[in-house]
């Protein structure tokens, strides 16, 4: 493998394109990726910075990726202007990231560029939240331009998922994850999570599901997890989302803690309340107060808390997976009537009467009615309500079954 330099080595234009042909000519699709990659030190090169480097990219650089390199180098020409030409960077990197695609259409028995269409398809998707986010790119509707970005990336995923050669090792689908993960965080941005789905179904249908490096694998976990316990499936959100964090490394805490938020919520919706000591690690413990609150059965308290850490809910979009667990506090609060009463046959007014000292002031019996009937429908209670006798007629064996326990 030839060895890299720093953006020093190029004092030309000449000196980067001869650097690009001898990488490309010795197959190494990971420095040729990183000579293509808006992130690397080279972009801020002004010496690379040319607004039409046609002609002299054709004369040092050959054919699939010199189209590659010449729109790459418009990009950062535009870039480097004052103020920084956002939409038009954009627009040559999605020239750039078509042309990648054409490069991988030409080269029907190689992966070795993969690099590249890694490194193009995310400049492409950063430019474009760039573009979304600079008050001078002008758009019709918000995330317009992240939708465009999302129908190229796609390109790239067809020509990798449509490579059906025998050769593992040659296969283009082995770059199938890295653009699925790039369009995942596309479609959330946008809030178009339906388009997740057949992403979904392909990769859990490929037979290189558990041959993608790991990284991707956690990525697509934590996204596949999110959309799950959006779907309210949250036996699939927790298998996915565990996953994640039991395979992110621990030098990666921000992580680690990004997927706990998602986790926890989770972890509790299904009866399993988080521990202190992991939550006072990620620094969430937003969801300790959370747990206190619901096993005390305490409404006001676990109001109180849901309305202090409002922004921090709101923030990663689960305020309304975190009101779900409202009815878990009903619940809790509900057993500690049974316990005192020591009866199977409850009178509902005492439920209404708990939940008003619970902080519920202005609840009625008919809402009081509606929340057992829930908490009954849920499994959350085994037992029944007397209409006739206005009372919650509870089973003599395990009337309040583990939250944990329900299927």
């Amino acid at each position: 493998m030839l060895e890299l330099k720093t953006e020093a080595m190029f004092g030309s234009i000449t000196t980067y394109l001869n650097a690009i042909a001898r990488l490309w000519h010795a197959q190494d699709g990971a420095l040729v990726a990183q000579l293509v990659s808006l992130r690397d030190r080279h972009a801020i090169n002004s010496q690379l910075q040319i607004e039409s480097p046609e002609k002299m990219v054709e004369r040092i650089v050959d054919p699939p990726i010199d189209e590659v390199v010449a729109e790459h180098i418009k990009v950062m020409y535009y870039l480097s202007r004052t103020p920084k030409n956002y939409m038009k960077a954009y627009k040559h990197q999605t020239a750039c990231a078509q042309n990648v695609v054409k490069m991988l259409q030409t080269m029907k028995e190689e992966n070795w560029p993969l690099p590249v269409m890694y490194t193009v398809c995310l400049d492409l998707r950063l430019l474009a939240q760039k573009c979304e986010e600079y008050e001078g790119c002008h758009v019709s509707k918000p995330g317009e331009i992240l939708e465009k970005a999302a129908e190229c990336l796609m390109g790239c995923f067809r020509v990798c998922a449509a490579d059906n050669r025998s050769s593992d090792e040659d296969t283009k689908r082995l770059g199938m994850l890295s653009l699925v993960n790039q369009l995942f965080k596309v479609y959330f941005r946008i809030n178009k999570l339906h388009l997740c789905k057949p992403l979904i179904r392909a990769i859990e249908s490929s037979a290189y599901k558990d041959s993608f490096p790991l990284a991707q694998q956690i990525t697509y976990k934590y996204f596949v997890g999110r959309k799950a316990m959006f779907d309210s499936d949250y036996k699939t959100a927790d298998m996915y989302l565990s996953y994640a964090f039991n395979h992110c490394h621990k030098k990666f805490p921000k992580n680690k803690r990004l997927i706990l938020i998602y986790l926890v919520p989770v972890k509790m919706l299904l009866g399993y309340m988080p521990k202190r000591e992991m939550l006072e690690r990620y620094d969430v413990l937003q969801f300790h107060e959370l747990a206190c609150a619901l096993k005390e059965g305490n409404i006001s308290k676990f109001d109180e808390v849901i309305q202090r850490h409002e922004k921090f809910f709101i923030e990663y979009g689960i305020y309304l997976i975190v009101e779900k667990l409202k009815m878990y506090g009903y619940r809790n609060l509900f057993k500690r009537v049974y316990l005192i009463t020591q009866t199977h046959q409850l009178d509902l007014q005492l439920f209404l009467v708990a939940l008003q000292f619970a902080g519920e002031n202005d609840i009625t019996m008919d809402e009081t009615h509606c929340i057992v009937s829930n908490l009954i429908f849920e499994g959350r209670i085994k037992g029944y309500i007397s209409q006739q006798h206005n009372k919650l007629v509870v089973s003599k064996q395990n009337p309040f079954p583990p939250l944990n326990s329900i299927s």
